[in-house]
C-alpha cells in the first residue's frame, strides 16, 4: 500500500480509501468483517457519510483495536432518519449536533480526523452553514481538539474555491473522473477542464488534500455501455487517473460486497501497464487536447526525465506555487536535460508537443 502525507498534519493516509455510502445492505457482521479485512490490508482512511445508521456500530467494532491508526471523515450535515435509519441531510444546528453526540458514542472516540462541511454544492449551502452556526460550531471543535481537521465535500469549482477562501481547510472531497473532467459527466460533474484543474493546482499550492468521491463515475465507466466514451475503462485506470491529479491524497470509492473490496485492493499488485489511462487519448475529448494530464505514457525517456512530473511542477509553478520551484530544482533529471528527439511526442496519447514544452519548461525555470 502507497501511503501520502496530509500536507497540513502528519497522517500518513493510504492512497485506497472506502466510502461507506453502500455497505449498509450487509448484516453487521459482514461489515465489521469487510472493514478489518481492508485495515488488514493496509488500508486506514474512510468515509463516514453512510447509507444508513447501522453501518456505525460494525465499524466501531472493527477500529476499536486500531483507533490511533485509522482515519476518517465524518460530515456535519449528513443525519440519519430516526425510524428508518437512512442517510438524509440537514443544516439545522440542534440536529446536526444530535447525530455528532450519537456518532462520537457508538465510535466510542473522543475525537474525530476530519469534520466535514457536508456537501457544499451551491453558494447558499455555504451562507446557511455559517448562518445556522454550523460553520462555528464546527471551528470550535476544532479550537478544543475534538476535531482534528476541518474540511468540506463539493461537487462546484467556484463554491469550493470559496471554501478556501477561509484559508482553514485541510482537506476537500470532491468528485474526480475522466467523465467529469471531460464534460462528458451526470449533472454533478460541474465545471470545465480548465476550472477544475485550476481548483486541483491551488489546492497543491495551497496545501489542501484531495479526498476523491466517484473515482468510477458510479460504476458507468466500468461497462462500455454506461460509458459516456462507449469504451470500458478499469477499476486500476480510474484509480490511478484520479491519483495522478494534483493534490490527491486518496480515492474513496464505494464498497458493497467483500467481493468489491478485493477488487479495490487489487490495485496494490496491478502492473504499471493495468494502471496506465492514455486510452481516453484516443477518445478525441477536445478539453484533454494539447493538456499533459501527467499519464507517463510518454516514457521511457532516452535520458530518463520524468515528463509527468515536470509538467505538474511547471503547472503548479505558473501559478505561484514557490514549493513548486524548490521540488523541480530537486529533480536529478530536469526540462534543460532534453535532447530533443520527439521520442515523447511520438508517443503522447493528447498530441502534447512534449518536445517543444520542455524547452519552454527550461526556459521559464532558467528565469
Amino acid at each position: 500500500m502507497e501511503y501520502r502525507k496530509l500536507p497540513k498534519g502528519n497522517e500518513m493516509i493510504s492512497v485506497l480509501g472506502i466510502g461507506l455510502g453502500g455497505i449498509q445492505q450487509n448484516s453487521d457482521e459482514v461489515i465489521q468483517t469487510m472493514i478489518s479485512k481492508a485495515i488488514a490490508n493496509g488500508i486506514n482512511f474512510f468515509d463516514l457519510c453512510c447509507g444508513a445508521k447501522n453501518v456505525f456500530l460494525p465499524f466501531s467494532k472493527a477500529i476499536e483495536n486500531c483507533r490511533e491508526n485509522v482515519y476518517f471523515q465524518l460530515h456535519f450535515g449528513a443525519v440519519y432518519d430516526p425510524i428508518t435509519s437512512e442517510y438524509s441531510w440537514s443544516r439545522n444546528l440542534k440536529e446536526i449536533k444530535d447525530t455528532f453526540t450519537w456518532e462520537m458514542q457508538i465510535l466510542n472516540t473522543s475525537y474525530v480526523d476530519f469534520g466535514f462541511l457536508h456537501c457544499v454544492d451551491e453558494i447558499n449551502d455555504f451562507e446557511e452553514l455559517q448562518k445556522n452556526g454550523v460553520f462555528d460550531f464546527l471551528k470550535t471543535l476544532k479550537q478544543n481538539h475534538i476535531v482534528h481537521h476541518i474540511g468540506f465535500s463539493s461537487h462546484t469549482p467556484s463554491v469550493a474555491n470559496k471554501l478556501l477562501d477561509t484559508g482553514i481547510i485541510d482537506l476537500m472531497m470532491f468528485s474526480i473522473n475522466p467523465a467529469y473532467d471531460c464534460e462528458l459527466g451526470d449533472e454533478l460533474g460541474i465545471g470545465n477542464y480548465k476550472e477544475r484543474q485550476e481548483l486541483f493546482l491551488r489546492c497543491q499550492r495551497e496545501q489542501v488534500a484531495i479526498s476523491v468521491m466517484k473515482p468510477f463515475f458510479a460504476g458507468k465507466l466500468l461497462d462500455a455501455k454506461t460509458s459516456p466514451f462507449k469504451q470500458e475503462l478499469t477499476i486500476h485506470q480510474c484509480l490511478q487517473y484520479a491519483l495522478d491529479r494534483p493534490a490527491v491524497l486518496t480515492c474513496l470509492p464505494g464498497i458493497c460486497s467483500l467481493h468489491d473490496l478485493e477488487e479495490l485492493l487489487s490495485f496494490n499488485h496491478a502492473t504499471k501497464e493495468e494502471k496506465d489511462y492514455s486510452i481516453i487519448g484516443k477518445f478525441n475529448i477536445e478539453s484533454f487536447e494539447k493538456n499533459c494530464v501527467y499519464c507517463n505514457h510518454c516514457q521511457p525517456c532516452p535520458r530518463h526525465l520524468d515528463i509527468g512530473l515536470i509538467n505538474k511542477y511547471y503547472d503548479l509553478a505558473k501559478v505561484h506555487d514557490q514549493l513548486a520551484y524548490e521540488h523541480y530544482d530537486k529533480l536529478t533529471k530536469k526540462a534543460s536535460d532534453c535532447i530533443h528527439c520527439k521520442h515523447c511526442d511520438n508517443r503522447c496519447p493528447f498530441h502534447v508537443h512534449q518536445s517543444a514544452r520542455m524547452l519552454e519548461i527550461a526556459n521559464f525555470f532558467k528565469k
